[in-house]
């Protein structure tokens, strides 16, 4: 199965004013499907409620990603990439 993995302008924006490879946060996203698939894997994955309710937090030391899985479609959507304090607002 090939997964599809986008981001958002947002987290492309962060990314590139931070310097982090995006191949960073596609690794943690491929991670995280396989964790959700039922794998035993070592990825710290959280479903999110309240206002980000459907959508899922990874966390990699300080840096935050928030997305959403299409399980239908194969696809993942980056919605956020964040340091601790500010990816929730």
């Amino acid at each position: 199965m090939i997964w599809k993995i986008i981001l958002s302008q947002e987290a492309e924006k962060f990314l590139t004013r931070q310097h982090l490879p995006k191949e960073e946060v596609f690794e943690l996203a491929r991670r995280s499907i396989r964790k959700l698939q039922g794998e035993d894997i070592n990825v710290d994955i959280k479903k999110l409620k309240g206002e980000w309710s459907g959508f899922y937090r990874s966390r990699a030391g300080k840096l935050r990603v928030i997305m959403e899985f299409d399980f239908d479609n194969l696809s993942a959507f980056v919605e956020r990439v964040d340091y601790r304090g500010s990816v929730y607002r």
